[in-house]
């Protein structure tokens, strides 16, 4: 089911299984999407990293994330635009910027437990009745559910994860934290930028951050830049150069430098790797087919 008007809102809520894949793959311009495993196991891949989903788990992705595979039995989807509902500029509604999306800090999931799993289906099952309406404020009704399942997963990651730790204002800080990095990592490479933005000295964030982590704010920087170093050397046919100077670096041997301390390989090896998987891979592929 699609929702869609003449200022280019969009909403998709969508029952999954393994013969529509290519309605997950269909992904466009500032699309943020959430899927929930309701079969007994998925297996969905994000930027060659493969996250095994349990029944009533849930992972949150935006545009940029890579899907290279997924296997599923059964699962919902609901997909949206940033016109439809912008998270950012409604953060105090929902609090989902720099958590559910946009956090820098990884692929966010979560775990319904049965005394929230009831919370959810009421909330797909509003969404059923009403993308199958056409009725007066259908939008807007719309618009009040997605609100509602977002406040619920936010709820759900923040008592579940480290971030139980945290006062409100210190969470704050931390999720704007990471919507910066997200805005900005490619030409901000230092703790010092982010920390004036939020009006910090860097020791004061270093210090917010080891209470709930063991990751710190250089950390998340340069992890950021990996995950896009990496995403371009795996799918595009852009030079190491052009990758290089994308990502805010004058020279490509500071690059390679950077990037080979946290591979282990340079950015060629690491590609000429890539390149020799999907060989094997597609060599494979191509046996089964024939056998």
């Amino acid at each position: 089911m699609v929702f869609v008007n003449n200022t280019k809102e969009r909403l998709v809520v969508s029952e999954l299984d393994n013969s529509s894949i290519e309605t997950i793959t269909d992904v466009r311009e500032t699309d943020m999407t959430f899927i929930w495993n309701v079969g007994e196991r998925m297996n969905i891949t994000i930027d060659k990293i493969p996250y095994p989903l349990k029944k009533n788990q849930i992972i949150f992705l935006t545009e940029f994330h890579k899907i290279d595979n997924i296997e599923l039995e059964s699962a919902r989807m609901v997909r949206f635009n940033q016109p439809f509902y912008c998270i950012v500029n409604h953060d105090n509604e929902v609090g989902s910027k720099g958590l559910l999306f946009f956090g820098a800090s990884g692929v966010p999931l979560i775990s319904l437990q049965d005394h929230q799993i009831r919370d959810f289906e009421m909330s797909w099952e509003m969404f059923c009745s009403e993308m199958k309406k056409d009725e007066l404020l259908k939008q807007d009704m719309l618009q009040a559910i997605l609100k509602r399942m977002l406040i619920l997963s936010v709820r759900i990651l923040i008592q579940t994860t480290a971030f139980h730790k945290l006062q409100k204002r210190q969470g704050d800080i931390v999720r704007e934290f990471y919507w910066l990095v997200e805005k900005h990592f490619t030409q901000e490479h230092e703790v010092a930028f982010y920390a004036s933005k939020l009006n910090k000295s860097p020791k004061t964030l270093s210090n917010l951050f080891s209470v709930f982590s063991t990751r710190s704010p250089l950390n998340i920087i340069h992890d950021r830049i990996l995950i896009h170093a990496r995403r371009q050397i795996n799918y595009s046919n852009r030079s190491i150069k052009e990758i290089a100077y994308e990502l805010g670096y004058d020279d490509i041997q500071t690059f390679s430098r950077f990037f080979k301390s946290k591979e282990g390989m340079s950015p060629i090896q690491y590609r000429e790797k890539f390149d020799r998987a999907s060989r094997q891979l597609k060599t494979h592929s191509d046996t089964n087919i024939q056998a």
